[in-house]
């Protein structure tokens, strides 16, 4: 069996520089910005990654957050711009524990119908970190990356002194570098996401936006933020302003409270959003770009905070409102119900958020690929999962139906947790890997990350396969494909063999990469994801070669992948292969 550690250290010395880098890591930067390609800005960006090491000091020696968000005013002045030159983005500000990102591309593509230019920022970016900053729905070209990211990167060299660190972190250096995007590229509005929180997060230098938006709340980032719903909320309230409208979804009343305290004492309005079936009242249904039960949700407060900016700045296409005297609910006024415009429901059914419940046909594979990696979005995922099966197509062949499970947990989330409401779904085989592309990270700059060693994450494959295994014993149900007895992987297995045979369950994999997960679970029979030769001793594992056979000749075969949006945006990278380009 190969272990985790006797892998890593067999990597290539270039490639375990790539896991086991530092900030103090490659800095020579291209002579000239001109020649400088977009690859080299993004390698450049990475320096600015925090390493593992140095993350785990972080976590024990955290500064004042308020002191950190000075830091963040002054990188904004080192760079050129004045907290209040961001007014002229006029800007949509939203965080959520979950929901969030899909609600500001529902809320980005609502005004982009209405013709106006719509500046997006959000994290993570799933294949490419120019994902991040958007223009009109687009991520920004490489060659705006790269013009925009060395303007920056060279300004704040010029401005550093003894007094500071000249360059800051890789997160807050985007946030700056979408700014001055947004502003350069003169966009009519700017949606932008909150990374972590809300409070202290580095885009809450934005001092007076259009208006705000929380999306649902749960328990996520709890190092940072909190360990309960209601200290979470008290970070989200954060972003309210004075004066600034802001909505919010229906919440448990104990973070609600704390929402329309933090609100009260900000003197900041609040609102509560009424439902979608509310605004559908009298008119055909809306129809949503992103599937699931949950997107309604999402799809309610998009429509608020853009319906409250078309009227905050005075846009003639907002809409007619229905109640004009909106009642009380949990001590907060309700929004105004009004009637969606034909652009609205443009914008609506034209989303597109990729990662985020969406599906891909492949032949007799059918990828179903949602970064859920909070129970509440893991339940919702489950949710959706399941009512998708229930409306598919019945194969023709005669072979079986098979369901896969791909996952990975990162950060401080518990993976037993999540796994355990995913087994109502009913998985053949659960596989496992990291969220590494490639066992080399050879030009995959956008997927590189200081933050973790490799150790680590493939430890906590074997964690993750271990709680899976478990949760299989105490459910004592019979495994659906026999395997023959395990037998030790040989030397060149790429597989990670599971722990001793009488402990583990014959349908859990661990691999080293995505590529080798893909690799097995396709069994080369998914049209776009071609590999030039299966990897030598990939089939080694005894499970992987009776799975194998299984996989080879079912009829269909239905795969989830989930537990971590950079999970997905690997996965993706693989199966949409014009998404790097």
């Amino acid at each position: 069996m190969r272990g985790a550690r006797s892998l890593a250290a067999s990597l290539p010395v270039a490639e375990k520089f790539w896991w086991e880098g530092t900030m103090e890591g490659p800095s020579r930067q291209p002579s000239s910005a001109k020649t400088a390609s977009f690859q080299d800005a993004v390698r450049m960006l990475n320096t600015l990654q925090t390493n593992a090491g140095y993350l785990e000091q972080v976590k024990r020696q955290r500064g004042d957050p308020q002191t950190q968000l000075e830091a963040m005013e002054l990188y904004l002045a080192r760079s050129g711009l004045q907290v209040e030159d961001l007014d002229r983005l006029n800007i949509i500000h939203v965080t959520g524990t979950k929901g969030k990102g899909s609600t500001c591309a529902f809320t980005e593509c609502i005004l982009r119908s209405y013709g106006l230019k719509t500046g997006f920022f959000s994290s993570p970016h799933l294949v490419q970190v120019r994902e991040r900053i958007r223009i009109n729905g687009q991520p920004i070209s490489p060659e705006l990356f790269t013009k925009y990211f060395w303007r920056l990167y060279h300004r704040l060299e010029e401005t550093k002194d003894g007094s500071c660190v000249s360059m800051p972190p890789y997160f807050r250096f985007l946030t700056l570098m979408a700014f001055h995007v947004f502003l350069q590229e003169k966009v009519d509005l700017a949606v932008v996401e909150v990374g972590i929180g809300g409070a202290y997060d580095c885009t809450n230098i934005i001092r007076k936006p259009v208006v705000c938006g929380v999306s649902s709340l749960g328990i996520d980032h709890t190092s940072l933020l909190g360990d309960t719903v209601e200290k979470i909320a008290w970070q989200k309230g954060g972003i309210f302003k004075q004066g600034v409208p802001a909505f919010t979804v229906l919440q448990p009343e104990g973070p609600l409270a704390v929402l329309r305290d933090r609100a009260q004492q900000i003197s900041c309005p609040l609102y509560l959003c009424p439902t979608l079936e509310a605004l559908e009242e009298g008119g055909p249904p809306l129809a949503l770009g992103l599937d699931g039960e949950h997107q309604r949700s999402n799809a309610a407060l998009a429509l608020q905070l853009a319906h409250c900016w078309l009227q905050r700045q005075d846009h003639h296409g907002a809409g007619e409102v229905k109640a004009s005297r909106p009642g009380l609910l949990w001590q907060l006024p309700l929004a105004p119900v009004f009637q969606p415009t034909s652009h609205m429901r443009l914008g609506l059914r034209n989303t597109e958020w990729l990662g985020r419940t969406q599906v891909l046909r492949r032949g007799p594979l059918t990828w179903y690929l949602d970064g859920a990696h909070t129970p509440s979005s893991v339940q919702a995922c489950v949710r959706w999962f399941r009512q998708a099966l229930q409306g598919r197509e019945r194969p023709s062949g005669s072979g079986p139906e098979v369901r896969v499970l791909l996952f990975n947990a990162t950060g401080d989330r518990d993976p037993a947790a999540l796994l355990k409401l995913l087994q109502p779904c009913q998985f053949d085989y659960a596989v496992f890997c990291p969220n590494l592309t490639e066992v080399s990270s050879t030009g995959n700059a956008d997927q590189q990350n200081f933050t973790v060693t490799l150790d680590q994450v493939l430890l906590r494959c074997l964690e993750h396969q271990q709680h899976w295994n478990h949760l299989d014993e105490e459910q004592a149900s019979p495994d659906l494909w026999s395997a023959p007895s395990p037998e030790p992987a040989g030397p060149t297995s790429l597989l990670l063999a599971p722990h001793p045979p009488h402990t583990c369950s014959a349908s859990s994999l661990v691999f080293s990469c995505i590529s080798h997960a893909l690799q097995w679970i396709s069994q080369g029979r998914d049209p776009v994801f071609q590999p030039p030769t299966p990897p030598k001793g990939l089939l080694t594992h005894p499970v992987a070669h009776s799975g194998a056979s299984v996989l080879h000749e079912a009829a269909a075969i239905h795969v989830l992948v989930t537990g971590s949006l950079h999970l997905v945006g690997g996965v993706l990278k693989l199966l949409e292969p014009a998404l790097s380009q």
